[in-house]
């Protein structure tokens, strides 16, 4: 199914669920690159990150913008774009643990757009 099928309200759950995924991917990272060293190196891998963060930021930039032609209202993706950036970011930091952190901030502040853009939409 085509993107542009699923109605902006799912979508915008998708892209939620998807932003919550990649928070509970950076934290479980962190915890088991204490505890485990070997399969941390494997998780933390950084193709992981890219291609998680860049499948979230489609998914919510694709929501996000079907929202203000369904809606009309440009303040959830202008909040959704302020964490897309912040996400994008991220993707330009070293995996010292200051990337986990504006991740984590950046997924916060797109899932805060994607509540503003199904509030909008009801």
């Amino acid at each position: 199914m085509s993107p542009l099928a699923i109605p902006t309200h799912r979508l915008d759950r998708m892209a939620i669920g998807l932003s919550g995924l990649c928070v509970v991917h950076c934290l479980a990272t962190s915890v088991l690159l204490a505890l485990v060293a070997s399969l941390g190196s494997t998780l933390g891998a950084n193709w992981i990150h890219e291609v998680g963060l860049g499948l979230a930021m489609i998914m919510g930039a694709i929501a996000l913008g079907r929202g203000i032609l369904e809606h009309g209202y440009t303040m959830p993706s202008a909040v959704g774009g302020l964490g897309l950036g912040v996400m994008a970011g991220a993707l330009t930091m070293p995996h010292d643990g200051t990337e986990a952190l504006y991740t984590v901030v950046g997924v916060a502040i797109l899932a805060l757009g994607h509540r503003l853009n199904h509030i909008a939409a009801q």
